[in-house]
């Protein structure tokens, strides 16, 4: 029988609890194994989890009475949430409260609870510079976690709270430059001249294992987390030399952003001006110095790009 300690880990075959488990299952000497908690446990990710060595069990955040047993005899936990699948702050709130519940109640000693700032505490909502989203927030799926930090504390979990930021791969999927009847490419943010803290999806997942690798030295703690603050200039003009095609950043105003009208442009531009507005506050928050003491190999924008370079020129082609 494994004397690893388990990590019972929820989006285990997404993006973030993915990079999570993988980094699990390739630290063979750590101490540590996985439990894999999916909706969909026949799936294809969950099954090569599975071949991966994770435990892979069925659970539902929508379905609290199935949550015990996903996290009965683990040591701790990595818990995140999706608002992207639903866009709904109150469902999101639910979910992230029958986390905490299920994990206090099984005496979990150590989770990691993938959250965000608090974005009216820079810009209030009485600001006339956003609007009010989903009755009482600036960007939903920020402050929606933020508020559900507090559920963790309540429940008496041991609690790491790891604030994220935009995921470098975002620009082979969400976020994709737009072609051009030229063959160029736009990159279109409403950012101006300010700089995007992004990161490698994978780094999330290994920081967090040096997290839960440090005991109890950072429960309690915020944890906030970033691969490098690039301008988006900057950004256009390292894409422009890795792909071989011309990308051109163009800066949208925040309300010009919001008005493209695709399924969460008001979110995301909410978003992206908060990044803006409040740049100052969210890069200070992320050290790039003090993140990489936690994690050496953390990435920057140049580092990730030449190794997702071929995946881009797919994406984009």
């Amino acid at each position: 029988m494994s004397s690893k300690k388990i990590i019972t880990v929820f989006g285990a075959t997404g993006q973030q609890g993915g990079g999570f488990a993988r980094a699990v299952l390739a630290d063979e000497a750590g101490g540590f194994t996985v439990r894999a908690v999916t909706r969909h446990p026949d799936s294809d990710g969950a099954r090569e989890l599975e071949r991966l060595g994770a435990q892979v069990v069925r659970a539902d955040m929508d379905e609290p009475g199935t949550l015990g047993a996903a996290f009965e005899g683990a040591y701790g936990a990595y818990l995140v949430t999706n608002f992207w699948e639903h866009m709904s702050a109150e469902r999101e709130q639910a979910q992230a409260r029958a986390l905490a519940d299920a994990a206090g109640h099984a005496g979990v000693q150590h989770a990691v609870w993938s959250t965000l700032e608090d974005t009216r505490e820079c810009i209030p909502l009485d600001d006339p510079r956003m609007p009010v989203l989903q009755g009482s927030y600036n960007v939903p799926h920020f402050d929606a976690k933020a508020e559900a930090d507090r559920y963790f504390t309540d429940a008496g979990v041991p609690t790491t709270f790891l604030r994220t930021t935009f995921y470098w791969e975002n620009l082979y999927g969400a976020f994709s430059p737009h072609r051009e009847d030229d063959g160029s490419l736009r990159l279109v943010f409403p950012m101006g001249g300010s700089r995007l803290s992004g990161i490698a999806v994978d780094d999330i997942g290994k920081t967090a294992l040096a997290v839960l690798k440090r005991g109890s030295d950072l429960i309690g703690a915020t944890v906030s987390i970033a691969g490098e603050h690039v301008p988006l200039a900057d950004m256009a003009a390292k894409l422009t030399e890795a792909v071989g095609v011309p990308v051109r950043y163009v800066s949208l105003s925040p309300d010009e952003f919001r008005a493209l009208g695709f399924p969460g442009a008001d979110e995301a531009g909410n978003m992206f001006q908060y990044y803006a507005d409040c740049e100052q506050r969210f890069t200070s928050a992320r050290d790039l110095d003090a993140v990489r003491e936690l994690n050496p190999d953390f990435q920057s924008f140049a580092t990730w790009l030449t190794a997702h370079t071929d995946r881009l020129r797919a994406a984009w082609t």
